[in-house]
C-alpha cells in the first residue's frame, strides 16, 4: 500500500498544482452548502444524476463521506485574461475534469478500492447527462459528484490541506478530493 505522501505525489504528477491530506474528521461539513447547488449557478441542478437533488440528501452524503478516514485534496490554479474571462474559466474547469478522471483511473489502476471521488461542480463525464433523457446513468463507475453537493465547505478545506482558496486577481481555482480509508 502506498503512503499518503506517495499518493499525493501521484496526484501532482497527474497535473494538480497542489495536493494535501486532511483527516475526514476535521472536514467542515455544512448542509447549507447544498444551497449553492440549489441556486443553479452552474445550470446542472436537477439535470444530472450526480447533482442535487438526484445525488441524494445532503445529510446522507455527509454520513457516507464520514465513513472514510482521509481526504486527499487537490487543486488547479489557472490564470485568466481578466475577471470576465468566461472561456478561461471553462477551459480551467475542463482541465480539472480531465485531472479528476485521471486521478480516478490511476487510483483504480493502483488497486485502491472503496474510494469516494469528488470534483468541482457537476459531473462532466458525459456531454449530456442521461438524466435529461430520463435514462439511467451511462457511466456510474466514472460519474463524479461535487464537494459542495456533499456539504463540504471548500473555503475551509483548502487551508486545512495547505492551499489557498483564492489565488489572486485574474485566477480561477478548482478543487477535487479522494476520500479513502474506510472505517
Amino acid at each position: 500500500m502506498m503512503t499518503t505522501e506517495e499518493l499525493l505525489a501521484v496526484i501532482i504528477s497527474l497535473g494538480a498544482d497542489k495536493a494535501g491530506a486532511v483527516p475526514v474528521d476535521e472536514i467542515d461539513f455544512e448542509p447549507s452548502f447544498r444551497s449553492l447547488c440549489e441556486s443553479n449557478a452552474c445550470g446542472m441542478y436537477g439535470r444530472s444524476w450526480m447533482c442535487p437533488p438526484h445525488v441524494g440528501k445532503v445529510e446522507d452524503l455527509i454520513c457516507q463521506a464520514r465513513t472514510y478516514r482521509t481526504a486527499l485534496v487537490y487543486q488547479i490554479v489557472d490564470t485568466l485574461e481578466d475577471s470576465y474571462d468566461f472561456e478561461g474559466m471553462m477551459a480551467a474547469g475542463e482541465r480539472m475534469n480531465r485531472l479528476a478522471a485521471a486521478v480516478r483511473r490511476k487510483f483504480t489502476d493502483l488497486g485502491l478500492e472503496d474510494c469516494l471521488f469528488l470534483g468541482a461542480g457537476g459531473c462532466r463525464v458525459c456531454s449530456r447527462c442521461a438524466k435529461q433523457d430520463d435514462q439511467p446513468c451511462r457511466h456510474p463507475d466514472l460519474a463524479l459528484s461535487s464537494l459542495e453537493a456533499y456539504g463540504i465547505n471548500v473555503s475551509v478545506l483548502a487551508p486545512q490541506a495547505g492551499m489557498k482558496y483564492i489565488n489572486g486577481v485574474n485566477t480561477v481555482t478548482y478543487f477535487g478530493a479522494v476520500l479513502m480509508g474506510k472505517r
